[in-house]
């Protein structure tokens, strides 16, 4: 589950302006998506433990048992999408289009319509989330049905400069662009990634050049079993 600034703010009992500078400046997990701030719950709460912060209100309750995404449907959708190894910069928008090539039963008119809108300017929302890691996706959300979410990875050749900063300063060198096939589900994939990186060996995995086999098998590790529960009904499954 994902809370906003206000949200946030309420639950330690802070000024807004109070989260901001925690964000700017002690590392607070975020993710920004369409120029809103969003914090993942689980994360948050562990972030304000380690610095001895009570949560004074709800939001914050029970985040131990937050559910991050069905890692049996993320694994499916980066399958779909594949693993994009030294892939330069300038040449993000055209691996894009390569990803979207990789989307089955669509018309050539569907197809021709997502290449256009994945390499137009302003058209996507970077979101980086730290640890060199940016969750890129359509800032004009497409839903093409459960059998059409993707997830592509990209490992860079070199830094990806963004205008945006990113949380904990360091430079974006790995994408993991995202399509969610229903509405429903993007913020939940969107926190799943999240979660995904920085719990777990996916992301670190991914930081050592892993083989792909080895980048799904940390993935499907990096969720524990136990926890997947309420995302199934709605996200595609291998």
């Amino acid at each position: 589950m994902h809370l906003n600034l206000i949200q946030v703010a309420q639950s330690l009992g802070v000024e807004e302006s109070v989260v901001m500078a925690w964000v700017r400046h002690d590392a607070l997990p975020c993710v920004k998506d369409s120029g809103r701030l969003l914090f993942d719950r689980s994360q948050v709460a562990g972030w304000a433990t380690e610095r001895g912060l009570a949560a004074r209100a709800g939001f914050l309750s029970s985040a131990a048992q937050d559910n991050p995404e069905n890692c049996s449907a993320i694994e499916a959708m980066l399958r779909r999408g594949g693993i994009w190894r030294e892939v330069h910069p300038a040449d993000v928008p055209l691996t894009l289009a390569g990803v979207i090539e990789r989307l089955g039963g669509l018309t050539p008119q569907i197809r021709q319509m997502l290449v256009h809108r994945v390499q137009s300017p302003g058209a996507l929302t970077w979101a980086p989330v730290g640890k060199h890691f940016a969750l890129p996706h359509l800032r004009s959300r497409v839903a093409l049905g459960r059998d059409h979410g993707l997830i592509s990875l990209m490992m860079l050749s070199a830094p990806m400069p963004l205008e945006e900063a990113t949380p904990d300063g360091l430079p974006v060198r790995y994408l993991l662009f995202f399509m969610a096939p229903t509405p429903r589900s993007h913020l939940e994939i969107l926190a799943g990634l999240s979660a995904s990186i920085t719990r777990g060996p996916f992301g670190q995995s991914i930081k050592n050049g892993a083989p792909d086999a080895e980048v799904f098998r940390a993935l499907s590790q990096s969720c524990p079993a136990e926890e997947l529960k309420t995302t199934t009904e709605h996200l595609p499954q291998k």
